[in-house]
């Protein structure tokens, strides 16, 4: 009886191991790219010009989408969530707890709402590691492939930094 029970048990964990699927290694950041999500670490520095003064905001980001449809979430260093940003074409609303911002444009309301312009064409490219020229701004893409991006905008004033650091 012993032995029967041993054989079942032998014959059941060879079963389940054959069914498991082996472990996945980890995603570098280039691997995420290729799904449309990217998580990691953003920060804007917009310098200073004309009397305004210099601003600067970092961030942990998880970005999902393409620059026509997508979601953003912003998170404090603690992990809390500090915003989310939605868009379609045509639609986009920011979320800062129980603030809500709405605009029919991308582009408008993050302008509105960072101090600044950004170019999203270019900025989903640079995630990509593809160069795409946007006027006024440089895009650092050396280091995409350890999930480092580095944009300056030189033209118009404000001059902004942007750094990104994707994690796996």
């Amino acid at each position: 009886m012993k032995r029967r029970t041993y054989l079942l048990g032998s014959a059941s964990a060879c079963l389940l191991a054959a069914c498991a699927a082996p472990p996945t290694p980890p995603k570098t950041p280039i691997e995420n790219t290729v799904q449309g999500l990217w998580h990691g670490r953003m920060a804007l520095q917009v310098l200073e010009s004309a009397g305004q003064a210099a601003q600067s905001w970092s961030a942990s980001f998880t970005l999902q989408g393409s620059p026509s449809a997508g979601q953003l979430d912003l998170f404090t260093p603690l992990g809390a969530q500090a915003a989310q940003l939605r868009w379609t074409p045509g639609q986009a609303e920011l979320r800062q707890g129980q603030q809500v911002r709405s605009s029919d444009s991308l582009a408008a309301l993050l302008e509105l709402s960072l101090g600044t312009a950004l170019p999203i064409d270019a900025f989903f490219a640079w995630l990509q590691g593809q160069a795409m020229d946007t006027a006024g701004w440089q895009a650092d893409l050396s280091q995409h492939a350890q999930g480092r991006i580095s944009a300056r905008r030189l033209d118009p004033l404000p001059q902004a930094q942007l750094k990104i650091i994707l994690q796996p």
